[in-house]
């Protein structure tokens, strides 16, 4: 098998689409712009070679129609960034993961599977693996449980490593953070496929059944140790947990805990002091907080007992793909489901609910506004686009629309019918009114472009010239001269149909 289809192959996913990327400047934060969109083709060796020669970047979708995968990612988005760290405890864990230095000098977790596995399941194991290594909130791949398939839905791209392969700064690297080959990386994904068998294994040096009615980074702390310099942080939040599972027993709860689990603890000072916050008001987690933040695991947290307010009208949301269509269609991961939405439902809190009572029959908490429009605008900036065909877009409607009006019956068998609103074509170019395109197209239900955007798509058609203006007609019973405001076209290929007009004098033209 050559390297190309090795390569596909270990990347295998959907067989309906894949992902394109245009790299843009550097942003002064070191992240690459990148223009990213997904082309609906199949994945084939000549992209990949393309890859390979660096003319064009791709990324491969891992979820496929059935709602399976054979590999997945967890993609680190930070900088600057410290491999070498990242890949200490990738080997402390013995993670069955791949390392890939990302196209903005970020990381790539790449994990294989040796056979299909659903969706669902993979990414609940990405999630702890990413919560595990103090990355929580990093993107997951894939980034739903589901696609809608049937409605246009593909899923999400991630870019694939060693593009321009000869000079790569898209490498795998091995344990010591050194650069493999594309050749080493391969026959490091065959050492490392895995099964969801072995991922059940994989312990964060975490007993699973200690505090398991804890929020997970809760938990994570009080087994693996608290992270040098949080110790506060941490109880605090340990000491919410005690108030919430022993109402009448959290604070010598809490003071076991800290003299069992804390190392040193907490001087008893410092204990009394958080006891009585606590007495005083009933807290919440601190979920945005380091280093809570960077080991949450918001999914798995949802359904510990003592998580976050256990609130599971509070909904999950990421993975958003944007079809280009004109209005434009959103999928949006609710809760590992997906849910199909326009743009008011994705703008407007109320409707958005709506839209996940009648999809999902779910019925997510009310978002206030000012939240909402964070979470709308984090959603987008991470947007995935599907480039769609152009008569889904009103440019390409009216563009079909217009050549239908210039080349079916209604034409005109003489100049003088323009008047009547027919178009009338000569010399390669085909000219009309003004009110009798905008009485077609409107008759036709097209009331999407007011007279100037009409005019703007004409310009388009010649080339950004301009394309109006006065067409002269000779009444042939007076003899006299008229005019008429006119916009034109290049003619449409169409069968020419032979009509019959009397012969001009040389000062017979149109201008």
């Amino acid at each position: 098998m050559s390297l190309t289809k090795q390569f596909m192959a270990v990347f295998e996913g959907s067989s309906t689409a894949h992902g394109q990327t245009k790299l843009g400047t550097q942003r002064r934060d070191g992240k690459t712009e990148a223009k990213s969109f997904i082309v609906k083709e199949v994945l084939n060796e000549e992209l990949i070679d393309n890859h390979f020669k660096g003319s064009l970047g791709v990324g491969a979708i891992p979820i496929n129609n059935s709602n399976m995968c054979k590999f997945g990612a967890i993609d680190i988005d930070e900088y600057p960034i410290d491999h070498a760290e990242i890949l200490k405890k990738i080997k402390k864990f013995k993670l069955p993961i791949i390392l890939c230095r990302s196209k903005s000098g970020g990381a790539h977790l790449f994990l294989f599977m040796k056979d299909w596995v659903a969706a669902v399941d993979l990414r609940e194991y990405l999630t702890e693996i990413a919560a595990g290594l103090g990355h929580s909130g990093s993107e997951i791949f894939p980034k739903q449980d589901q696609i809608l398939a049937e409605r246009g839905d593909v899923g999400n791209f991630i870019n694939l490593p060693y593009f321009e392969t000869k000079r790569t700064m898209r490498y795998a690297m091995d344990d010591n953070a050194k650069e493999l080959s594309v050749d080493q990386f391969l026959e490091k994904v065959e050492k490392y496929k895995t099964t969801l068998d072995k991922l059940q294994k994989i312990n964060f040096n975490s007993q699973k059944n200690s505090f398991s009615d804890a929020p997970p980074c809760v938990q994570g702390f009080l087994n693996r140790g608290v992270p040098q310099g949080a110790r506060n942080t941490v109880l605090f939040n340990v000491c919410t947990y005690c108030k919430k599972k022993s109402p009448d027993s959290w604070q010598s709860m809490f003071d076991e805990i800290n003299q069992k689990y804390s190392s040193p603890p907490l001087p008893s000072t410092e204990v009394v002091a958080i006891q009585k916050q606590h007495e005083k008001k009933d807290y919440q987690y601190q979920c945005g907080v380091e280093p809570l933040k960077s080991h949450c695991n918001k999914t798995a947290c949802k359904k510990r007992k003592y998580g976050v307010g256990n609130n599971k009208s509070v909904p999950i949301l990421g993975g958003l793909t944007i079809l280009l269509s004109e209005p434009r269609l959103y999928f949006l991961d609710v809760n590992g489901q997906r849910l199909e939405i326009s743009t008011k439902q994705l703008q407007m809190p109320m409707l958005f609910q709506e839209a996940c009572m009648e999809q999902l029959n779910y019925m997510p908490a009310m978002h206030k506004k000012e939240d909402w429009h964070d979470e709308v605008n984090a959603l987008m900036s991470q947007a995935t686009v599907i480039e769609v065909d152009e008569l889904l877009t009103y440019r390409g409607q009216f563009k079909e629309l217009l050549e239908i009006y210039c080349t079916s019956r209604i034409r005109a068998r003489a100049p003088e019918e323009m008047v009547l609103g027919k178009p009338w074509t000569e010399n390669d170019l085909t000219y009309f009114t003004m009110k009798g395109l905008q009485e077609f197209v409107r008759q036709r239900g097209f009331n999407h472009f007011n007279r100037g955007q009409i005019q703007e798509r004409l310009k388009e058609l010649n080339g950004g010239q301009n394309c109006n203006g006065k067409f002269k007609l000779k009444d042939d019973d007076s003899g006299k001269w008229s005019a008429i405001r006119v916009w034109w076209v290049p003619e449409f290929d169409d069968e020419e149909i032979e009509l019959t007009v009397n012969k001009k004098e040389d000062d017979d033209v149109p201008f």
